[in-house]
């Protein structure tokens, strides 16, 4: 029988006819053109094992056997020398691949169904990404009911694109919109907490604060479980939506014909609901909040950078900056002077609903223990230039002056020159200058900027009770501790006294709470022991909005109530007393529309000291009323060193 060299002509994969040499199989050409490859998706339900095997062998390579290295003259060589040729294994990806192709031909139903479920599934969290809002209040059903733009703008570009470059493009866009995702979580949680967006220059330092403050609330093991658990949500989110974007873009791959008509539809959908403005319930259908969302992204970095050299000419100028020793505070002299800080003390204490009933009865009451005593005060608002947290930019915009609104703005000033009102007391050098900070538990370089000559932190208040959640120490010990070291001795070098204290019992999340106890008791603080195990756990309170707002008001509650029972205890008829509030509480506590006003009180015996403020017309007493004058927190410096005698000179560079 005469052999057949006729040469057979078979289709290719674009359908061109391709020449087949006799005995070779029409689904492994080798050398002579590309093995037929399976589909994108890792091939079609119920393809043969040796379909899916061959899908693994680069573009122009021979099939599974010649891939390892096995051609005829191998096997002629093997078979001369008396020795078996070793079976060629298989890759992991080709077992990979046949197992699959087997388990679908074993259950075509479920693989279908499975594969449709995959493909639903990758479709909601893509467009959930797209119109993901970056406010907790905007999380409506309807606002993941709407016409993304930039899915339509996705999917041309897919089907436009020749197979690896469509792979590539849809995986980076899905880690990009993994990374959008991200920033919107962020800024949700920036508004909730501190009343602004997430700024992605300033902000990544914060995250560390706020690992230390989850650490001082519910303890390293939860933290470090938290810490993990965020990490591999953050990368499970990323790999998801890179698979997610490639799975969707080859599927509109596989069907061109009908994805190029949806593309079609969708995109003069979208603009005729852009055009008439078309909504629903109050949303606009078209979105395009991808897009929307990274202008506002790139918009704040190029602010940022913009306003950190803007902020450098700004800080440079200042009305007191030259003025003389003698003409600083004339008015204040032989008066001991204590700027009290109360963390969190906002306008919502005083006036809302829930909060303000216990706050007001306990300012009332502690109004006309003063009064007994013989001090006497006058109460107005401030606006912060903070929200929820960052106290230290509340502290920092009260004493400098200037309007001290994020990191880098903190930055610029603490190496600054310009004159805080702490420093212009120790510049007149009738003042020795004090700082007690049982908050500060590192480093606080800071102190030089505010001209203290000495700083107590944590560690130097000896304190061996236990720790109030993030609060290092009750403010009931901490003040009877500055008594003791600081404001109750007498100084050799005949000084007055400026004390700089911060308070920090009323710091979230407000659990557990300390109680006042006698201050002859007080000792080295062990006392408060019992007081701290029988309160509330944070675990109960800070995911708890009702419970949250209460212990609040009840921490505010104790904290006034220490600082002003010091001051009837210890005040003498030259202490001058300036308490206030660094900032409004967090969202959850004080609303989502809650301005960023804190109280802000003069307490003295002298009549004279609030005499020099009268013409501020700020309300008697401890509580300011609802319409008294409300001021920039950055204005008080200069209206107060006005009020007591300074004299202007202007430093202007």
């Amino acid at each position: 029988m005469s052999q057949d060299t006729s040469i057979r002509e078979i289709p290719t994969d674009d359908g061109s006819p391709e020449a087949v040499p006799p005995g070779a199989s029409p689904t492994s050409r080798g050398a002579l053109g590309k093995p037929r490859r399976a589909s994108d998706d890792g091939g079609s339900a119920g393809a043969p094992a040796e379909a899916e095997a061959e899908a693994d062998a680069p573009d122009g390579a021979p099939p599974e056997a010649e891939v390892t290295g096995a051609g005829d003259s191998a096997d002629a060589v093997e078979a001369a020398s008396g020795r078996a040729a070793p079976t060629p294994r298989p890759t992991l990806r080709a077992r990979l691949r046949r197992r699959r192709a087997q388990w679908r031909e074993a259950h075509p139903r479920a693989a279908v169904t499975l594969s449709l479920t995959v493909t639903v599934l990758a479709a909601l969290l893509v467009l959930a990404a797209l119109l993901l809002p970056n406010n907790v209040v905007a999380l409506r059903l309807v606002r993941f009911m709407r016409i993304p733009g930039e899915a339509v703008i996705g999917a041309a570009v897919a089907l436009a694109l020749p197979r690896r470059p469509r792979i590539v493009v849809a995986a980076v866009a899905g880690v990009a919109l993994g990374a959008f995702t991200v920033l919107n979580v962020l800024d949700m949680g920036f508004v909730q907490y501190l009343g602004r967006g997430f700024n992605p220059v300033l902000d990544w330092s914060l995250l560390a604060d706020a690992e230390s403050y989850l650490e001082d609330s519910l303890g390293r093991t939860a933290t470090l479980a938290a810490t993990a658990g965020v990490v591999a949500l953050v990368l499970l989110l990323f790999v998801l939506l890179a698979l997610s974007t490639v799975r969707l873009s080859n599927l509109l791959a596989r069907h061109s014909g009908r994805a190029t008509r949806g593309t079609l539809i969708a995109g003069v959908a979208w603009i005729t609901c852009s055009a008439f403005g078309l909504q629903i319930a109050g949303v606009p259908l078209a979105s395009d909040r991808t897009v929307s969302g990274l202008e506002i992204q790139a918009r704040r970095i190029s602010d940022t950078l913009k306003d950190e050299a803007e902020f450098e000419k700004v800080a440079k100028v200042d009305a007191f900056g030259n003025t003389p020793p003698d003409q600083l505070l004339p008015d204040l002299r032989g008066k001991d002077v204590v700027f009290t800080f109360i963390e969190s003390y906002g306008r919502s204490a005083v006036e809302d609903p829930i909060m303000a009933p216990g706050v007001d009865s306990t300012l009332a009451a502690d109004t006309r223990a003063l009064a007994e005593a013989g001090f006497h005060a006058k109460s107005g608002w401030l606006t912060s230039a903070t929200y929820g947290g960052s106290s230290w930019l509340g502290h920092s915009t009260t004493m400098s002056g200037l309007w001290i609104s994020n990191q880098q703005r903190y930055r610029t000033v603490m190496a600054s020159d310009h004159m805080s009102l702490t420093e212009a007391f120790r510049k007149t050098g009738a003042w020795d200058t004090v700082g007690v900070m049982p908050g500060v538990q590192k480093g606080w370089p800071e102190a030089s900027y505010y001209g203290l000559d000495k700083v107590y932190n944590a560690f130097q208040l000896g304190y061996q009770g236990p720790k109030f959640s993030w609060s290092t120490m009750p403010d009931q010990y901490a003040l009877e501790q500055f008594q003791q070291r600081v404001h109750g001795k007498k100084r050799a070098d005949g000084k007055d006294l400026m004390s700089f204290v911060i308070l920090t019992s009323s710091h979230q999340p407000w659990a557990p709470i300390p109680k006042m106890v006698d201050w002859d008791e007080l000792g080295d603080g062990s006392v408060f022991k019992g007081i701290q195990a029988a309160g509330a756990k944070p675990a109960d309170v800070i995911a708890d909005t009702t419970k949250s707002r209460e212990e609040y008001g009840k921490s505010i509650q104790y904290s006034v109530t220490a600082l002003t029972q010091w001051l009837e205890r210890y005040g003498t008829d030259d202490t001058v007393l300036v308490l206030l509030g660094d900032h409004q509480p967090i969202a959850r506590v004080s609303g989502n529309h809650a301005s960023r006003d804190v109280p802000i009180s003069i307490v003295a015996k002298d009549p004279k000291v609030l005499d020099k403020i009268a013409d501020w017309h700020w309300t008697d007493g401890l509580r300011p009323a609802h319409n008294a004058p409300v001021w920039k927190m950055s204005s008080f410096r200069d209206r107060f060193l006005t009020a007591y005698g300074s004299t202007s000179h202007p430093k202007t560079n």
